[in-house]
């Protein structure tokens, strides 16, 4: 029966980027001096990792590539050559060319052969360089004398730890590089294998491995014909050379001394090697404790969700008219739905929650790159990339994030004499963090750079027509930025410009609900802090009357409620209403005055204050009456409608009709 490998395609593509990011994750922080064994070991293998899985595909493009750079790592990894910079240059460009490789093969994208090409020569090219000459531990013949050379052994000998015996197993010139491939990641599971090709073109592979011969035969020829393979067991002893001395009166004694120390030191590698194994084994089996659920399921299953929290909604409203004595098992079964479907809710939206990691990793390289091209030595850091998002946001905030990061190192980040002239170090700092806040994820870049300049958004400002006041506070000079076509840029690069997009990038974090707020000073640098909301899916609210008309104010804004008194209402010249709370005025606004409705009363002590707050920024909402607390499933209105000023969102409510979410950002900025 032949079976359709087409069908586990996806799984090798998704395994493949996350071994790629893996890659390029461990390359970034590698210590180019003194790398460590177990970094080398884990890059080695991931490039291990696809190159067996394009073969066993037939993805040979993948695999002829991968090949290169597979063998240019063994290389490096055991200590034949010392890894640079160049090869981390090169390694990754080299991540770059698979990720395309990979993506003409999953959505056919156009694959640029020149690039390939290039790469490869370029890895070819560090191949070919003069070796570091390793440390060999020579087998030493019997009646071999002092000083002469021993005679040439035909295999390999190699240390034999208690239980594990050394099987060889030869394969034909003509077998396929597919079925070579293949053979290497099914070994490799099985123990300590070494592939090394004789002058005739016949394959060996050299294991050390705990199983028995049987067993070995019967993986082998899981993959490669049984014809064409034969596996034997191969003895062998440990012969260590005697060190180049200068002859003592006893020179055996000087030999035997330096025998023991180089046979415990090769037996000390083996063992470690197998006991890594053995946990690369265990955490591979803690893993597969995970599945792949295709996104489109996950989507369904969440307005599945939605749809029972509004249909549990219904129900509440209609049991909120029972007789709680008459009907009192009803009533506890209703609490007890009520309580299973939040809970089933909460667990359904974790799913969908992802932490920022995701976004942060393509970052570090992307600074790095940025960086070398503009002359400018910059130390990138990441804090909370643990924290976790919307899948569907966190996918929107990558192009703001992009824009802002670009930003920071072209135009925030001195150059090195710029900086060692005003005292700094030359290398600047450029922090991406992330943090929640009640119900959403504040996400700040900040840089030690040259922060942002007044006078010159002032003046430019004033060029552009804009109505600004020299005497206006600093956090409002820098919303100026936001503003379409708004750039104070001396010199247009090919990087960025502050100011240049920023327009774009609040526009998107608005539409996510969310706000962006900058805090600068001069030659110290700025702080770009942008909030939005943890999901958009489900969101808990307090619902407000306003005439007929109920609105939700989504839970996470408000401070507390008041019903306020006359003395405490203000109104100021050029800043309308304020309203003093506990010593603080906070401005003022009336919601039926936003939407043009009809109040049940004008008076603002008769009606309820919510005391909202928005990026460390309060304001008073008067409305109607309060009517709870309750979740709501959030539903787009531009889809079915079109965009409306101060809404994010609307809802169904327990009695089937539609009620609006308010965008308490957008109201707070007078934005409405």
């Amino acid at each position: 029966m032949t079976v359709d490998m087409s069908q586990f395609y996806q799984v090798f593509f998704d395994e493949a980027n996350e071994l790629l990011a893996e890659k390029e994750r461990l390359l970034l922080e590698i210590d180019v001096e003194h790398p460590s064994a177990d970094d080398l070991n884990a890059i080695f293998r991931t490039a291990h990792s696809i190159k067996g899985g394009a073969a066993t595909f037939g993805f040979s493009d993948i695999t002829e590539f991968t090949h290169v750079l597979e063998s240019l790592l063994d290389r490096i990894r055991k200590g034949e050559m010392p890894l640079t910079t160049e090869h981390v240059d090169a390694f990754l460009a080299a991540k770059d060319v698979l990720s395309m490789l990979i993506d003409g093969h999953r959505i056919g994208a156009t694959v640029d052969a020149q690039q390939v090409q290039e790469v490869s020569r370029r890895l070819h090219a560090l191949a070919a360089e003069q070796l570091v000459e390793p440390v060999v531990i020579m087998p030493v013949a019997e009646n071999v004398k002092p000083g002469s050379e021993p005679e040439p052994e035909s295999e390999p000998e190699l240390v034999i730890p208690e239980g594990h015996r050394h099987l060889c197993i030869d394969l034909p010139a003509d077998v396929s590089d597919r079925d070579v491939a293949s053979l290497v990641q099914e070994l490799s599971v099985m123990g300590d294998a070494h592939q090394r090709r004789l002058p005739d073109g016949s394959i060996v592979f050299d294991l050390i491995t705990d199983q028995d011969k049987d067993t070995i035969e019967a993986v082998c020829t899981f993959v490669v014909d049984a014809a064409k393979l034969a596996v034997r067991e191969h003895v062998a002893t440990v012969k260590v050379p005697e060190p180049p001395v200068v002859i003592q009166p006893e020179p055996e004694l000087v030999a035997h001394e330096a025998v023991l120390p180089a046979a415990v030191s090769v037996v000390e590698d083996v063992n470690k090697k197998l006991q890594k194994r053995e946990t690369e084994k265990q955490h591979a089996s803690t893993e597969s404790s995970s599945i792949r659920v295709n996104t489109e399921k996950v989507d369904l299953l969440i307005n599945l969700v939605g749809e029972l929290v509004i249909t549990q909604a219904m129900i509440d409203q209609r049991a909120s008219g029972l007789d709680p004595v008459q009907h009192e098992t009803l009533l506890n079964s209703i609490a007890q739905l009520s309580r299973n479907t939040r809970d089933l809710q909460e667990s359904v939206m974790s799913i969908r929650m992802m932490p920022m990691d995701y976004v942060f990793s393509r970052f570090p390289r992307m600074v790095r790159e940025l960086a070398s091209k503009l002359g400018k030595q910059v130390e990138f850091i990441t804090q909370g990339a643990s924290t976790e998002l919307d899948k569907g946001l966190i996918e929107r905030i990558i192009d703001p994030l992009t824009h802002l990061v670009r930003n920071s190192v072209d135009h925030g980040i001195e150059l090195p004499d710029v900086r060692r002239k005003h005292g700094k170090p030359e290398t600047g700092k450029l922090t991406l963090s992330a943090s929640h806040q009640g119900g959403n994820i504040v996400i700040e870049v900040t840089d030690d750079g040259a922060g942002l300049n007044r006078e010159r958004i002032l003046a430019k400002a004033k060029q552009n027509g804009l109505p600004v006041q020299d005497n206006m506070p600093d956090e409002d000079v820098w919303q100026l930025i936001f503003m379409p076509g708004f750039s104070t840029a001396e010199v247009v690069t090919d990087v960025s410009g502050r100011g240049v997009g920023m327009d774009v990038v609040r526009r998107n974090i608005t539409d996510m609900g969310g706000t962006v707020e900058i805090r600068s000073v001069d030659g110290r640098g700025s702080v770009m802090r942008i909030s939005v909301p943890l999901t958009l899916a489900i969101l808990d609210g307090m619902s407000v009357k306003v005439g007929n008309e109920i609105y939700i104010v989504p839970l996470a804004y408000v401070v507390e409620s008041l019903q306020p008194v006359s003395s405490d209402l203000k109104e100021v010249a050029g800043s309308g209403r304020l309203l003093k709370v506990r010593e603080e005025y906070l401005p003022l606004f009336y919601l039926y005055e936003v939407f043009g409705i009809v109040p049940s009363s004008e008076k603002p002590t008769e009606g309820i204050v919510l005391v909202l707050t928005v990026d460390d920024k309060k304001a008073a909402l008067l409305v109607d009456t309060l009517l709870g607390q309750q979740q709501v499933v959030v539903k787009n209105l531009e889809t079915n409608f079109r965009k409306v000023p101060g809404i994010s969102g609307a809802t169904i409510l327990g009695d089937g009709g539609v009620s609006l979410i308010l965008d308490v950002a957008a109201l707070t900025r007078g934005l409405v």
